[in-house]
């Protein structure tokens, strides 16, 4: 009697049996397992990440970038703005800016929404990050209120193309030049009082010279956008090129030997010189000035700051030549 098989049962076959070569294996393997969200470029996670890496690229507050020469210089920094009026300003007044950087789940006034338009519209990138990007970004900036803006490297003038651009101008050249002075608020002081008085624009050092940076960005409120600043290789080299070519050259100093309400070389072509409020104007530069005139001022102070005595100088130039 034969025996029946379980219900559903097979019955193997004796001998060997034909396989498939390895064929099916692909499919008994199936897709592997699920890729992480930060890995799937259609997920928010993925998109979170790589503006993470483009923020972690971004350049440190007063992080200077290497040049092809492979030194450092103030033609090459790259900088960060931050803080809600401040940012919104630098936009409203196009400065050039490469991204705007705005914290996770930050309240979105007025000023953030208005800052993200205006990116926008002039097709600057806008890249949510953390707060700790944003912190390290701005230097560990306390006020910065959640937002930062990138800057590019500052496109200096030479000094002979600034000179040419003020003689051609239809009022009469008035050119500052700073000789050591490190603080980027003085400098931004200066572009502003220079830019409010009828300058042409400004001169920096080389060497041993503050450069435009965020801060001068921010304390010129705007005016380092419409005022041009030109680097000079030697200062001094440059002066006495200005005064061969009919400028005449004014430094400032607490011991000039003319006080500012007897200058009168208003009516000429200028080159006024600002010394730090520390050491004032170096010897070689002292000696290359026609002048140096002093700010009068009480006794009970000692000096003034250097960007207070650029614009009380600028403010009395103008004020004479109108």
């Amino acid at each position: 009697m034969a025996k029946l098989g379980r219900p559903g049962a097979s019955k193997a076959k004796k001998g060997p049996t034909k396989g498939t070569g390895g064929h099916g294996r692909k499919a008994l393997e199936g897709k592997g397992p699920t890729p992480k969200a930060e890995d799937r470029p259609y997920h928010n996670s993925y998109r979170t990440q790589k503006a993470k890496a483009e923020a972690r690229q971004a350049p440190k507050k007063g992080q200077f970038v290497a040049s092809k020469t492979g030194k450092s210089s103030k033609a090459n920094a790259t900088e960060v703005l931050s803080g809600r009026n401040s940012v919104v300003e630098a936009l409203r007044a196009k400065i050039p800016a490469t991204a705007l950087y705005i914290a996770q789940r930050i309240d979105y006034d007025d000023r953030v929404r208005d800052a993200i338009s205006i990116a926008n519209n002039r097709g600057i990138s806008v890249n949510e990050v953390t707060r700790v990007e944003i912190d390290r970004m701005t230097g560990g900036d306390s006020v910065h209120q959640g937002i930062a803006l990138q800057v590019p490297p500052y496109n200096y003038k030479d000094p002979n193309e600034l000179l040419d651009r003020a003689l051609s101008a239809s009022t009469l050249p008035l050119i500052v030049a700073l000789d050591g002075i490190t603080d980027p608020r003085n400098l931004g002081a200066i572009i502003r009082s220079v830019a409010a008085f009828g300058g042409n624009g400004v001169i920096l050092p080389q060497r041993r010279s503050v450069g435009v940076t965020a801060a001068a960005w921010k304390t010129s409120a705007g005016a380092a956008a419409r005022m041009p600043v030109a680097l000079a290789a030697n200062l001094n080299q440059t002066i006495k090129e200005y005064k061969r070519r009919g400028v005449f050259v004014v430094g400032l100093d607490g011991d000039g030997d003319v006080s500012l309400p007897k200058f009168d070389l208003h009516d000429k072509p200028l080159l006024v010189i600002v010394g730090s409020e520390g050491k004032g104007l170096s010897r070689l530069v002292q000696e290359n000035c026609d002048q140096i005139i002093s700010i009068p001022i009480s006794q009970a102070t000692e000096s003034l700051n250097a960007g207070i005595a650029a614009s009380v100088a600028l403010y009395q130039i103008s004020t004479l030549r109108s």
